[in-house]
């Protein structure tokens, strides 16, 4: 491997040098536990929040009551226990407990994935919960009213609203994810942290290794944070509005004209524009 040199920079030169790849198959790791885990826990969170903001009427039956109040309490024991326990205590007693119980054990990047989808899906549950209950009552009112389903109303008018005002939420979680996956170096995942703490400790230079670890974090972090950012901009879409004003009748009638891409419309219908 060579003297390791004297000074910061040459330092730090030395172990790009020499642990650069290490470094890179640990920050990998990370973003493919993060992503990857993400999107799962995102999964158990709508079940979780749709499930939370099911209506029950009165003349419901007795079996869905029963059944949606004992979903309710088994979601919010869940959501309680994981938003109120930190992960590194959440992956020691889920890795090391299953062994424990049942005498065998767990694939590490098995186990690493679970940890952090659930705990990312007892987070997401209340933002998905939220999230739907911000929606405008008249919403479901006027869903109902020309004969949607319950079901209908969700997939086809509340969801998409709501995912667009939870987006943000969504992409918090994730970047905490790519910071928090530094918890599973407990249970001996090489992930970025965990690799900082071998290369550390091979030459004793703690504060270059830890130097190099937080500029990597903090590229990932800031690369899909503009990322998420774009991907907002993309779903709020085009916001390019003006009065149609070609009638005089339409500063009384409300109209309103848009332009997006090569198409002008209105309240009418669509129009194709020449190019």
């Amino acid at each position: 491997m060579g003297t390791l040199p004297e000074g910061f920079f040459p330092r730090i030169v030395f172990l790009l040098q020499n642990y650069g790849t290490s470094f890179l198959l640990g920050a990998g790791t990370t973003l493919y536990i993060a992503l990857i885990s993400t999107i799962i826990g995102c999964l158990i969170g709508f079940v979780c929040g749709i499930i939370q903001t099911i209506p029950v009427g009165h003349n419901d039956n007795f079996f869905k009551k029963a059944l949606l109040w004992l979903s309710r309490v088994i979601l919010n024991i869940y959501v309680e226990v994981f938003r109120g326990t930190p992960m590194m205590a959440q992956a020691v007693f889920i890795f090391y407990g299953y062994s424990y119980l049942t005498g065998n054990t767990l694939p590490r990047m098995f186990a690493a994935i679970l940890i952090v989808s659930i705990n990312t899906g007892a987070y997401m549950a209340e933002t998905v919960r939220g999230g739907i209950l911000s929606i405008d009552l008249g919403q479901t009112e006027g869903a109902k009213a020309i004969g949607m389903t319950h079901v209908q109303t969700m997939t086809g008018v509340i969801l998409p609203q709501a995912l667009r005002n939870i987006m943000p939420q969504i992409g918090n979680n994730l970047i905490i994810n790519i910071k928090d996956t530094c918890v599973l170096s407990a249970i001996s995942i090489v992930e970025l942290f965990f690799t900082f703490k071998s290369v550390s400790g091979a030459y004793y230079t703690m504060f270059e290794a830890i130097t190099i670890t937080m500029a990597i974090y903090l590229a990932m972090t800031l690369s899909f944070s503009r990322l998420l950012r774009w991907l907002e901009g993309k779903m709020d879409g085009d916001d390019s509005f003006d009065l149609a004003t070609a009638d005089t009748l339409a500063h009384t009638s409300g109209m309103v004209r848009f332009r997006s891409g090569n198409k002008e419309v209105d309240k009418t219908g669509v129009k194709e524009r020449g190019r």
